[in-house]
């Protein structure tokens, strides 16, 4: 039977649960502007009825405040993770792509290929008419010079935006490593509370707010299990495991413990490209196992980031082996190609001084390269020299590897630096061989009557030292990476002939069977690279329509970045409002709840007033 002072107690139930409600409100009006926070509301139910042995039979108890409850759809958020993960990954790369737009730039305000070329050619029409003259010579040789001028500030620029890259990817991974350490903490605090029998909410929105950080940077998953008694296994502890995995399900957080990432600058002859900067990292797990950074499921700003540094268009070196042998106290290893842009050296990307190539499932270390040419001009092998060093290679690879594919570097498909790189590199190759060929052909005479020497050169990296090359491959069916092939110059070290432009008198602008110094059939012949593709063939163009193919590449990218850009954007708008809907703030809803709150109060109070009335009479009174 229910005490005379019940009533009292279900008063007191109501007012402790307004109170409960109040402070809520309060809380919830207190953050309305904390990003992250979630509104909360106070859970409560009927109390458990009290058999009262009359005719009515139970008598309720009040109202029991079971939960302080986080108001949040788990479906949105995982909507807006993987929604981030895209609009990472597409600002990251509308940001560069417009820098390299810029670089790539011909206009009345900036100077670019198309102006220079144009420049350079005019100086030819120049040289035509006073092919003799040794100023016009001087002249045009001071627009070769404009040209090669830019294509070394444009490798630089590349160079130089291709390590700013680098280093946001070291940032990436630091950030990525904060939060997960901060994460498994919170996990740990988070249990630690809730074992009590409470729910940390305020603990639950920070990490929540973590989970939205990183998904920005990497694709993010995230799963929640119960943890059960190990003596009763069917009974709940109150505690979770908190499992974050990233890029593809590789496991970051798991509790309270963490794994961490590390970065490594590669040497430099671990290079995946011929053009690259060096000390770009390597990414991999602390306890050594593979991030597996060019997969193609990391998304977020770090795959954007990725795509940008060593977007290769696909065209990375990849083949069959053919062979491994010792030879000359060397292992070489010959592969067989059948990818068109490996057919030609002037496509090709692979390291001069070494790298790396992974035969089958096994990574060697290669000091050099050679490539084999078949009868119609096209190259049909590549042998690989393998570095003896042994702190480089413990192992040397053997005949079981034939038939096994053969990789450098990776597939990376999207249109990247190294991409741009190579094409700068394949321009100046086809356009320097082809002019320098025009130069030295038998018979060709300068303004001395001695044979022509070459215009365009590579100069070395160290030193005054500049390569001249006469004939890529001087009739030869193997040339060797090291040797005086034009494969040695690239958009970075391409240069002028010091000696013609000290005595531009050296230019040959005629062959000795035309008669005179005046005359000009050389000169003719060099104007006609300016459109003919028998001579120069870029991409199935002429030569002064290399800016063209290049921005049209650019330009194409740079517009689907910003493209995608603004359209993740808007879906994570759309998101953002439906996630708001159900966890945001409200000023009206919590207004309305203060007052109802208050209400709720009020009465409560009320009614203990009245009961205290009433139990002054029954107590004072009755017994008078």
């Amino acid at each position: 039977m229910s005490s005379t002072f019940f009533g009292l107690h279900i008063a007191y139930s109501g007012l402790t649960a307004a109170n409960a409600g109040l402070n809520t409100t309060a809380n919830n009006i207190s953050n309305v502007n904390t990003k992250g926070y979630s509104r909360q509301v106070v859970t409560q139910q009927a109390a458990n009825a009290l058999r009262s042995y009359t005719k009515y039979g139970c008598a309720g108890s009040g109202v029991d405040t079971t939960a302080i409850e986080r108001q949040r759809d788990a479906f949105y958020d995982y909507k807006y993770w993987n929604n981030n993960t895209q609009l990472g990954e597409y600002e990251e790369l509308e940001y560069y792509m417009k820098q390299i737009e810029n670089y790539f730039k011909d206009d009345e305000t900036i100077k670019g290929f198309s102006t220079i070329f144009e420049e350079m050619c005019n100086a030819m029409e120049e040289l035509k008419k006073r092919a003799g003259d040794v100023t016009a010579k001087e002249q045009f040789i001071g627009f070769a010079e404009n040209l090669t001028y830019y294509f070394n500030t444009m490798a630089a620029n590349l160079e130089r935006l291709q390590t700013d890259v680098n280093l946001e990817i070291r940032n990436k991974i630091e950030e990525i490593n904060s939060y997960a350490e901060e994460i498994a903490s919170l996990n740990k605090q988070i249990n630690v509370i809730e074992l009590r029998g409470a729910i940390a909410n305020e603990l639950r929105d920070r990490r929540d707010l973590l989970i939205d950080k990183l998904s920005k940077i990497v694709d993010v998953s995230v799963e929640e299990y119960p943890v059960y008694d190990t003596n009763n296994p069917d009974r709940e502890t109150g505690a979770t495991r908190y499992v974050v995995k990233i890029a593809g399900g590789q496991t970051l957080v798991d509790s309270d413990r963490y794994n961490e990432l590390m970065y490594t600058a590669k040497p430099n002859y671990a290079n995946n490209n011929q053009s690259d900067a060096t000390g770009l990292y390597d990414i991999y797990w602390k306890d050594g196992r593979d991030f597996s950074l060019y997969s193609g499921v990391i998304g977020g700003e770090l795959r954007g980031l990725i795509e940008i540094r060593d977007g290769n268009n696909g065209e990375n070196f990849q083949g069959t082996i053919a062979d491994v042998a010792r030879k000359n106290g060397k292992t070489q290893v010959t592969v067989d190609i059948t990818a068109d842009w490996l057919k030609s050296l002037s496509n090709c990307t692979l390291p001069i001084n070494g790298g790396v190539i992974r035969l089958g499932n096994q990574e060697y270390y290669y000091d050099d390269f050679s490539v084999i040419y078949d009868a119609d001009g096209n190259i049909e092998s590549y042998v690989f020299t393998i570095s003896d060093d042994t702190d480089k290679n413990p192992f040397q690879p053997d005949t079981s590897r034939i038939g096994k594919e053969a990789q450098s570097g990776y597939n990376v498909a999207y249109q990247g630096i190294p991409y741009y790189q190579e094409q700068l590199n394949e321009w100046a190759r086809l356009f320097a061989e082809a002019f320098n060929k025009i130069v030295t052909r038998d018979g060709s005479a300068n303004g001395y009557g001695d044979a022509g020497d070459v215009l365009f050169v590579a100069n070395e990296a160290t030193g005054y030292g500049q390569r001249k090359f006469v004939d890529s491959r001087n009739g030869n069916t193997t040339i060797s990476s090291l040797g005086d092939s034009y494969y040695y110059l690239t958009a970075k070290n391409f240069g002028i002939n010091r000696a013609m432009m000290d005595d531009p008198d050296l230019l040959a602008t005629r062959t000795l069977d035309t008669d005179g110094e005046s005359k000009y059939d050389l000169v003719d012949e060099m104007l006609r690279l300016r459109t003919d593709t028998s001579m120069v063939s870029f991409r199935g163009c002429g030569a002064a329509d290399f800016l063209q193919c290049v921005l049209a590449d650019v330009a194409l990218n740079t517009q689907s970045a910003i493209t995608l850009t603004a359209s993740y954007t808007n879906i994570a708008g759309v998101i953002e409002n439906q996630r708001l809907s159900i966890s945001g703030v409200d000023d009206d809803e919590e207004a309305l709840n203060l007052v109802q709150f208050q209400h709720s109060y009020n009465l409560a109070s009320k009614m203990i007033s009245v009961l205290t009335e009433i139990y002054d009479k029954l107590i004072l009174d009755t017994g008078a």
